[in-house]
């Protein structure tokens, strides 16, 4: 079966508290870096998965190459989501196969969102051994806690302050155990600082700092 989550974990979880009005606002790369510790719970088909954010990924919007809002690209029926209010769901399609959650930031008009790379899988992990097909790796990708979660496109847009896809309060991560490099897996400003991740975590993978 798959491993048991930690108890400081399970607490995070249990709280099932939404989180306070600050966590995502300001700049997003910001959001990014407190969001480490928070929840994303999800009741799917009546059954509930969650797990704790240990690595995210910062798009800021019209400025940044990588962004799906680049000024280049402009609000499309696909990044529509993005350009909501803080805490709306944006989901999409990566190469056509897997899906990746992220989080608005900011003002509603300004499409900055915060890419969930990982969790620390703390509820239902039977539920996501399930969806995956096996019992390791639940949640280390962005396309994997999706599936584990049951995260489709039909959330897209959806606000996380209500079910059936929730962020929840957790507790923050020190400093000292907090890593940033750069972003994983495009093209673009890939070298600027905007991934933070707990290091040393076993759902984060390469490259591990």
């Amino acid at each position: 079966m798959p491993a048991c989550p930690s108890p400081a974990s399970a607490r995070l979880v249990s709280t099932r508290r939404p989180p306070p009005a600050g966590l995502l606002e300001g700049e997003c790369r910001e959001a990014a870096r407190r969001l480490l510790g928070a929840a994303l719970s999800s009741t799917v088909d009546g059954r509930e998965t969650s797990g704790v954010i240990v690595e995210a990924e910062a798009y800021l919007g019209p400025h940044d190459p990588a962004s799906h809002a680049r000024a280049s690209t402009g609000r499309t029926a696909r990044n529509d989501a993005m350009f909501g209010d803080s805490g709306t769901l944006y989901v999409y399609l990566s190469h056509g196969l897997h899906h990746c959650a992220n989080v608005v930031t900011g003002e509603r008009g300004d499409p900055a969102a915060v890419l969930i790379r990982s969790l620390e899988p703390v509820k239902g992990l039977a539920v996501m051994a399930e969806r995956r097909g096996r019992e390791t790796d639940l949640c280390s990708g962005p396309g994997r806690l999706c599936q584990a979660l049951g995260i489709t496109l039909r959330h897209n847009g959806h606000s996380l302050r209500r079910p059936p896809v929730r962020l929840l309060e957790g507790a923050s991560f020190a400093d000292s155990q907090v890593g940033v490099s750069g972003r994983i897996g495009v093209s673009r400003a890939a070298d600027w600082p905007l991934r933070f991740f707990v290091k040393g975590h076993p759902a984060v993978k390469a490259p591990r700092q």
